[in-house]
């Protein structure tokens, strides 16, 4: 099947209703939605599947996909085509026809220069670790509505968690990796063999992203150590995990004694809509083994390590005082097949309300709706980005 194609269609006035290519996100009864290609380096998933693109159409909508978008996920342009999307030769008239953008990742310079009042995107944002970021996005006008900030009624982060349990599965088999003394570590095995004692893991945090590095880590048969501020948190886990997994109590002496005896350090901290806290320090490495790893997982919040700065997967370490550092900003990347399919089940039921509703009925929906807006009208609309830059304009939160 040939892909409809919007420089074959400028006018998308194709189904039933004449609609212009911009309007107020106050919304009205049809929305265009836009699916940009991601360029963010070594970045392939895509926001929206040609299942959702079916059902939006379904619903009355128009639905707008850059072309090769869906690929590195395993969707043709034919998928979406088939499914009643129009593919965009571009991003820029994908930007100039839709109002609700969906992303996977945040903006970069190129797509904030394409935002306008005009568009509601929902997607990654992380603002409080980027203040160039949230300065372009603020400057767009554009209303910003964040994945990792909106709340489930039960108070969870539904758009989160996904991500978070691929990444935290990932950061052992990255860890396992660059263990190895060809990729620089110290060339320990995490699981060890009879007669050689395992790999020692520690792991900080023990949320989504912990728990499931932890499961990980034992299942290979590594020594592990999961450490959280909630004793009530962890004995749980100590229920759940396998009995190679023990916990401790996060504070600063015990975190520098496991330390010592770690070969891999996996950071899992989680303070959502804030920076990161920097719980290892730089003078903490020296206390670590040559060639241990650090995968800071919350390095899209700035990292709880001091020393921590982004990398990709094309260039994904470097070493600081003898520690090879793992920091890729974007790890369910590397597997765009699964964390697509896994963030689009999470995010379509959110994306098909805000198509249905508009922005202000979806944010009224609730508070915990209300939390995914983090700008807005040049203003920023969470009180968490707002403590982290506290210069730049805001809503009064007193109110």
């Amino acid at each position: 099947m040939r892909a409809n194609r919007l420089d074959e269609q400028p006018l998308l006035a194709l189904r039933r209703v004449n609609l212009p290519t911009t309007r107020t996100w106050l919304h009205d009864d049809v929305m265009i939605v836009g699916v940009p290609r991601e360029i963010k380096k070594n970045e392939a998933r895509v926001a929206l599947t040609p299942g959702g693109a079916h059902t939006l159409v379904q619903d009355g909508h128009q639905v707008l996909v850059e072309t090769n978008a869906g690929v590195g996920s395993g969707f043709t342009d034919d998928d979406y085509a088939r499914a009643g999307a129009f593919i965009s030769p571009s991003s820029t008239e994908l930007f100039d026809r839709s109002e609700l953008i969906v992303k996977v990742k945040e903006p970069l310079d190129a797509e904030i220069r394409q935002m306008r009042p005009s568009h509601v995107v929902f997607g990654y944002f992380h603002f409080a670790a980027d203040r160039a970021l949230t300065e372009g996005c603020l400057a767009s006008g554009a209303a910003c509505v964040a994945y990792e900030t909106l709340r489930a009624a039960d108070g969870s982060l539904p758009l989160l968690t996904p991500m978070s349990a691929i990444a935290g599965r990932l950061s052992v088999q990255a860890g396992a990796r660059f263990l190895e003394r060809p990729q620089g570590g110290s060339g320990v095995l995490l699981g060890g063999v009879p007669g050689v004692l395992p790999g020692k893991v520690l792991i900080l945090g023990g949320g989504v992203v912990g728990t499931n590095a932890a499961q990980m880590a034992a299942g290979l048969g590594a020594d592990v150590v999961l450490c959280d501020v909630s004793t009530t948190r962890l004995a749980r886990l100590s229920l759940d995990l396998p009995p190679n997994v023990r916990t401790l109590v996060s504070e600063p002496s015990a975190i520098e004694e496991q330390l010592r005896h770690a070969d891999l350090v996996i950071g899992a901290v989680l303070v959502p809509g804030q920076r990161a806290p920097h719980l290892i320090r730089r003078e903490h490495l020296r206390l670590m083994k040559p060639g241990s790893v650090i995968v800071d997982v919350c390095i899209d919040q700035g990292g709880c390590v001091e020393t921590a700065r982004p990398t990709s997967h094309a260039d994904p370490v470097y070493v600081e005082d003898g520690i090879v550092h793992y920091m890729v900003t974007n790890m369910p990347g590397a597997v765009p097949q699964t964390s697509t399919r896994a963030l689009t089940n999470a995010t379509f039921p959110y994306v098909r309300e805000l198509a249905a509703l508009g922005l202000t009925e979806f944010l009224a929906r609730g508070p915990g709706h209300h939390a995914a807006l983090n700008a807005a009208a040049g203003r920023l609309q969470s009180a968490d980005v707002a403590t982290a830059f506290p210069d730049l304009p805001h809503v009064d939160f007193a109110r």
